[in-house]
């Protein structure tokens, strides 16, 4: 990877989407975050991109920032439908504990409840960034297929 100040900063953007997948898997295993297999899959999706980040930064090459740019737009659907699946099993769970609840308290309840609603939004946030990191990237624009 070349020294120039411009590739020090995308390099610091990985370094950073490193250290935010490591924290997050860190998170999610003392939240116990695998109780079924919707749960698991942020697992999967932060241990890829931690593997496909580091082959990138290793083998530094078009055909690894392709394969980088497209793990980043899976974190950015995911986060979404995290979001989805922590409302939706916070709903059940305030339905279900209290079924006199109605509007606005139910949905006060819901957001409160023990999923954190905005929590998987992180993966939307990691997405970005590795998108930041690949915007305009020298690798791109070069007319060497090779690298």
């Amino acid at each position: 990877m070349p020294t120039d100040s411009s590739s020090l900063l995308r390099r610091g953007l990985l370094v950073l989407l490193m250290i935010g997948a490591v924290g997050l898997v860190g998170d999610l295993v003392l939240l116990e975050h695998y109780e079924d297999r919707t749960q698991l899959i942020p697992f999967g999706l932060l241990v890829t991109t931690m593997v496909v980040t580091g082959w990138h930064w290793w083998a530094f090459d078009r055909r690894t920032l392709r394969i980088f740019q497209a793990m980043m737009l899976l974190l950015i659907v995911a986060g979404p439908l995290g979001i989805y699946f922590h409302v939706t099993g916070n709903y059940e769970m305030e339905h279900e504990f209290d079924p006199s609840l109605l509007g606005f308290d139910l949905w006060k309840a819901v957001l409160h409840g023990e999923a954190p609603v905005l929590s998987p939004g992180t993966l939307v946030q990691f997405g970005l960034l590795g998108l930041l990191y690949a915007y305009r990237h020298p690798l791109l624009s070069s007319t060497d297929p090779t690298r």
